[in-house]
């Protein structure tokens, strides 16, 4: 009888743990996915987007029904997440929380540069809340994601849209903690695949690319050695030559940034 009892409450114990150590299920980002898929539109080829922000307009009940949603999520069920449930979530409330920042607007900016003023720009605007405090789109990039070593990954440069043409594209699907890498991967090759952002110029034997990786040099430093390293793993989606791929990794291909354009990331801007 003592053994018996014994054995239940072994097994009661190990049934307890194993519910403590799954990851909690993961936040629905469907309402999301249905929002992209309806109002984003893919050009070129797919290495870039547009957003209709009059179709997102007349959609915001929808949008601010996920966002509040985001906005209830608090630290003990977001620390439940998996990692790329976590990163997942982070990213789509970046995506997400900007295109409320547009939609804000008296009228529709020409740039999100043109929101805010000199001493408080778009990015430093507190207008949402996130796991329990008012937070600006800043602190959610710099802090809560790249601040954060177990989340940090430089493909998140790929599939945070600051709404700006300069962009990566923003995707016409939700990020999933499920299939999280291969839309980080997918992103980033897009985006090294778009030759108006990066591109090799032959002429001039120099690779020319997207100011991000200038602005977030040390972020793509420490995941490959340095930017050249980077860059490398990437040859294909850039289109390298071979010998500038020699010259690449040997150190010896000049690397140059192209100015960013920031004009709102909508059809019009980006044919």
């Amino acid at each position: 009888m003592l053994k018996l009892t014994l054995r239940a409450a072994l097994g009661a114990l190990i049934a307890v743990m194993a519910v403590l150590a799954t990851p909690a299920l993961a936040f629905d980002h469907q309402p999301w996915d249905d929002l992209l898929q309806a109002h984003v539109s893919e050009h070129r080829d797919g290495v870039a987007s547009a957003v209709d922000y009059d179709g997102m307009a007349a959609d915001q009940a929808a949008l601010d029904d996920y966002l509040a949603r985001l906005s209830a999520v608090d630290q003990a069920t977001f620390k439940g997440f998996s990692n790329d449930q976590k990163l997942a979530f982070l990213i789509n409330a970046y995506n997400a929380f900007t295109v409320k920042l547009i939609l804000k607007q008296d009228s529709r900016p020409d740039s999100i540069r043109d929101i805010g003023s000199i001493f408080s720009g778009p990015w430093s605007q507190r207008f949402f809340t996130l796991l329990g405090e008012e937070r600006t789109l800043d602190e959610l990039e710099h802090q809560m994601i790249r601040g954060n070593p177990a989340l940090m990954d430089p493909r998140i440069h790929f599939a945070v849209n600051c709404a700006s043409v300069g962009c990566p594209a923003l995707r016409p699907e939700a990020y999933t903690g499920e299939w999280l890498d291969a839309q980080l991967a997918d992103s980033t090759r897009r985006f090294l695949s778009d030759r108006r952002r990066n591109r090799y110029d032959a002429e001039a034997g120099v690779l020319r690319v997207s100011s991000i990786f200038d602005w977030y040099q040390e972020d793509f430093e420490d995941s490959a050695g340095g930017l050249g390293d980077y860059l490398l793993q990437y040859a294909d989606a850039l289109a390298l030559p071979a010998e500038a791929r020699r010259n690449l990794e040997a150190g010896d291909l000049p690397v140059r940034f192209l100015d960013y354009d920031w004009s709102l990331n909508t059809a019009s801007n980006n044919p």
